[in-house]
C-alpha cells in the first residue's frame, strides 16, 4: 500500500539534474598567464598613438585660430589671455572626455560580459554548442570540422564567454589603466599643441609680426605632422602628403575665419 506524502517527501519526483560542460556556479578564474602578459606589455600602443593624434591636433588646430582672430584686435596681451583660457579648459575637456570615454567602454565591457554569464546559467549545454556553431558557420566552417573546437570550448566555461566576446560581440577586454591614461595622453598633447602657435606672442611686442610668424611655424608643424599622421597609419608617401595638404587645409579654414569674424564684429563694435 502505497504511503502517503509526508512534509519531508517530495509531492513530486525530483527533476533530473542537467549535465553541463562545466560547473556554472565555478567563477570565472583568469588566466595567470595572460594577466602577467597583459600587464608586462602595458597600454596598447595604438590606443595611445590615436590619443595623441587627436589631442595634438585639436591643439594645434583651435588655440592657433582662436589667437589668429583675436590678434586682429592688436593687442597682444588679450591674444595671450585669451588663448591660455582657450588652452587650459580645452586641454581639460579633452582630458576629462578620454577619461569618460574610455570609462563607458569599460562599463559596457562588463556588462556585456555579466550579461553573457547570465546567459551561460540559463542556457542548456547544447544551446551553448548550436551558438557556437553559428559563429563558426560565418566563417564558412562546417559541424563536423568545427566539433571537436567547440567540444574543446565548453569544457571550460571561461573559454566559451571569451570566443562570445571576441567574435560573437566583437569586444576587446579594455586595459584597467586604460581610462586615466588615456586622458593624460589626449589632455597634455592638446596642450602641447596648443602652446606652438602661441609662443610667438609670448616673444614678440607687436602682434602683426607674431602673427605671422605664429603662422609660418604653425604651417610648417601642420605639414609636418600630417606628414607623420597619415604615414604612420598608412606606411604610404603619397598617403602622408595628402594627410599634410588636409591637416593644413583644415588649420588655414579656421584660422582664416576666426579672423574674418572677429575682425568684422569688431567694427561693428557688438
Amino acid at each position: 500500500m502505497p504511503q502517503p506524502p509526508s512534509e519531508s517527501s517530495p509531492l513530486l519526483p525530483a527533476e533530473p539534474a542537467i549535465e553541463r560542460p562545466w560547473d556554472v556556479k565555478s567563477p570565472i578564474q583568469p588566466d595567470s598567464s595572460s594577466i602577467s602578459s597583459s600587464v608586462s606589455s602595458g597600454m596598447d600602443l595604438t590606443d595611445v598613438l590615436r590619443d595623441v593624434i587627436i589631442g595634438f591636433s585639436d591643439g594645434l588646430t583651435v588655440p592657433f585660430a582662436l589667437t589668429a582672430g583675436l590678434s586682429s584686435l592688436g593687442s597682444t596681451k588679450l591674444v595671450i589671455m585669451g588663448g591660455l583660457a582657450e588652452l587650459f579648459s580645452g586641454m581639460i575637456s579633452m582630458g576629462l572626455g578620454a577619461y569618460l570615454a574610455a570609462v563607458t567602454e569599460r562599463d559596457h565591457y562588463n556588462s556585456e560580459e555579466q550579461r553573457e554569464l547570465n546567459q551561460v546559467d540559463c542556457c542548456l549545454p547544447q544551446e551553448l554548442r548550436d551558438d557556437v556553431f553559428c559563429i563558426l558557420e560565418k566563417y564558412s566552417v562546417s559541424r563536423e570540422a568545427a566539433a571537436p573546437l567547440v567540444e574543446e570550448l565548453c569544457k571550460n566555461r571561461e573559454q566559451w564567454i571569451r570566443f562570445r566576446m571576441d567574435f560573437s560581440l566583437r569586444l576587446e577586454k579594455p586595459n584597467i589603466h586604460r581610462a586615466w591614461i588615456s586622458g593624460v595622453t589626449m589632455g597634455l598633447s592638446y596642450l602641447v599643441g596648443g602652446l606652438i602657435p602661441m609662443i610667438p606672442y609670448f616673444a614678440m611686442d607687436k602682434v602683426a609680426d607674431a602673427l605671422f610668424v605664429s603662422i609660418a611655424v604653425t604651417v610648417v608643424i601642420l605639414l609636418g605632422f600630417g606628414y607623420v599622421k597619415n604615414y604612420v597609419a598608412i606606411r604610404n608617401h603619397r598617403a602622408g602628403l595628402w594627410g599634410a595638404i588636409q591637416t593644413l587645409v583644415i588649420g588655414v579654414l579656421a584660422a582664416g575665419t576666426s579672423y574674418v569674424l572677429v575682425k568684422a564684429l569688431d567694427r561693428t563694435d557688438v
